[in-house]
């Protein structure tokens, strides 16, 4: 007996002489893999930022030489979170405006305005967040008030959905607007032959040529407070919804020098000197940024009635909203598209617009093969256009759960209760699909991706309403969310391979959360915190940085 107990102790120790160095070894946590067959783990190794194997714990301990061991406490692990549609550089410059999200009254949206300029005496006041929607008197408001606190200081104020703006006398004089100004694909609004202030869609061009551009410290400041944020959040992907060259190349230089961590997906914004410049020097792919796709937008926003309907809005007769650019000009931008390896992402809000972009995709895809082309929002479709996905996942739906239960209070005003039914229909679209991409649209959307988890589920606000959800059979289950969030974001990304799940070979990207969110009672869900954020095995954000946490061993 003796004689084996000693060969044991000889084994164990000529097998803790040969483990093999590593740089951080997971355990103790639940882990959701989300591979193929949606599998729980229990550990994994990761070395030179990609997870090397998957086991249990107290046996990878046994193989594996970590240079730090993290011990998540029974805490739950999923793959690290995906923004499938995103303003990432946008939410860095609305972090140094006036922030007017929230506001439940255009008083309050003054208020916010006067406090800003006292506090940063800026010579061009710009911000975003209005909308009319959550007021009492729900219609747009008009530029008086900001005429006479601001005679001599232009005033840019964009709504939540970025596709209306609010002006003052002062910058529509600078831009050159007048009440006989005609926009193609957008309108200068006039009531009883005075400009109000708002300009819809293009019609807000002339006014983004005045605005005064961010320095270039002012842009990384932005990236930099913008990464910040979404890693609090979980987040380890973003797809950014339309950048200029100049904002993509700074990305880069930043993630270069290790200053930007976050991985980017980053869409090219449809202006020809940008599409010249990508598509003809083809993918740029780094280990954390990945441009292959451009930003298209087909029509409007339905909150500020630029949706492009087939029919007349419901509460504006003879109003259709507007498509951005038009069939022909859509169809040329896509064959030129379809030639490279570039995917085409195009903004889709209203049924006209979805008809209108899903029958071009199929034209020109039709013998092309995983394209993966995107539809971004595909919030309101005819019954008979949801077959134009037809499961070859050619043509990918992206949506955002959080818009359907922010539209849920004024959507059936806009287009009727039969026109409501085929909107923001998630499940539908997964159905016939086969995959839904999941985002938020911050921020215009709040960043927090487990509100796009409850959201997808449960189809209710934060606040818990509506109680049956707002069309509840269009909820995804669990998983699918998870999924959406995760491995499917990254299918939609041509990045299935690399991340989107918890497996060997791919990077060691991973959320961790204080709660199970697939078991947990639905109402806790908003209660669930990130504990910590991982990208290539490395802790990006920990919820009490200052503490010597007692889970970290370092050997």
């Amino acid at each position: 007996m003796k004689n084996i107990v000693l060969l044991i102790i000889i084994f164990l120790f000529i097998a803790c002489e040969h483990k093999q160095p590593v740089d951080l070894l997971v355990m103790g946590g639940k882990i959701y893999t989300v591979n193929k067959d949606f599998d729980l783990a229990k550990g994994f190794v990761v070395n030179d930022g990609k997870i090397v194997e998957i086991g249990e714990g107290e046996k990878l301990v046994l193989k594996y030489e970590p240079k730090r061991t993290y011990d998540a406490l029974g805490k739950t692990i999923v793959p690290g979170l995906i923004d499938a549609h995103a303003h990432f550089y946008g939410l860095g410059l609305q972090l140094q405006k006036v922030d007017v999200t929230d506001t439940k009254s255009f008083d309050e949206v003054i208020e916010k305005i006067v406090r800003f300029q006292k506090k940063h005496q800026t010579g061009f006041i710009t911000g975003r967040g209005w909308d009319q929607n959550d007021w009492k008197i729900k219609k747009f408001p008009t530029k008086d008030t900001l005429d006479k606190l601001f005679p001599h200081t232009p005033v840019a104020i964009t709504r939540i959905d970025g596709h209306a703006m609010l002006v003052n006398q002062k910058a529509l004089d600078l831009a050159g607007i007048n009440k006989f100004t005609k926009v193609k694909g957008g309108e200068v609004k006039v009531v009883n032959g005075k400009l109000t202030g708002i300009l819809i869609d293009n019609a807000m061009t002339k006014i983004f040529e005045i605005i005064p551009q961010p320095t270039k410290e002012e842009n990384i400041k932005a990236l930099l407070s913008a990464q910040d944020t979404v890693f609090k959040y979980g987040l380890t992907t973003i797809d950014d919804a339309g950048l200029s060259k100049e904002i993509i190349m700074l990305m880069d230089s930043l993630q270069q020098t290790k200053d930007l961590k976050v991985r980017l997906y980053a869409m090219v914004q449809n202006q020809q000197e940008d599409l010249d410049y990508f598509l003809n020097k083809g993918i740029l792919k780094t280990g954390r940024l990945n441009v292959r796709s451009v930003k298209v937008y087909a029509d409007g926003a339905l909150g500020s009635r630029g949706a492009a309907l087939k029919k007349e809005y419901s509460d504006q007769p003879e109003h259709y909203g507007a498509m951005l650019i038009g069939r022909e000009e859509l169809k040329e931008l896509a064959m030129t598209i379809s030639q490279t390896d570039y995917q085409m992402n195009t903004h889709a809000i209203g049924d006209s617009a979805n008809y209108t972009v899903l029958k071009v995709y199929d034209s020109v895809l039709k013998y092309e093969k995983d394209k993966r082309w995107r539809v971004e929002h595909a919030q309101i479709l005819s019954e008979n256009d949801f077959n134009f996905f037809k499961g070859k996942r050619n043509i990918i739906p992206s949506v955002q759960p959080t818009h359907a239960t922010s539209d849920m209070y004024w959507a059936e005003d806009r287009i009727g209760k039969e026109r409501l039914h085929h909107a923001y229909a998630y499940k539908k679209l997964l159905d016939k699909a086969g995959l839904v991409a999941l985002g938020t649209d911050f921020p215009i959307e709040k960043v927090n991706p487990l509100l796009t988890f409850y959201a997808a589920i449960a189809r209710k606000d934060a606040s818990g309403y509506p109680k049956k959800g707002f069309q509840p059979e269009n909820a995804l289950s669990r998983k699918e969310a998870l999924r959406g969030m995760t491995i499917w974001a990254a299918y939609a990304n041509f990045e299935e391979d690399e991340k989107g799940s918890i497996e060997t070979g791919k990077f060691a990207d991973f959320t961790v959360l204080d709660r199970d969110i697939l078991q947990i009672p639905e109402k806790d869900i908003l209660k669930a915190k990130v504990k910590a954020t991982f990208i290539n095995g490395e802790e990006v954000y920990t919820d009490n940085p200052s503490k010597i946490r007692a889970e970290e061993v370092h050997h």
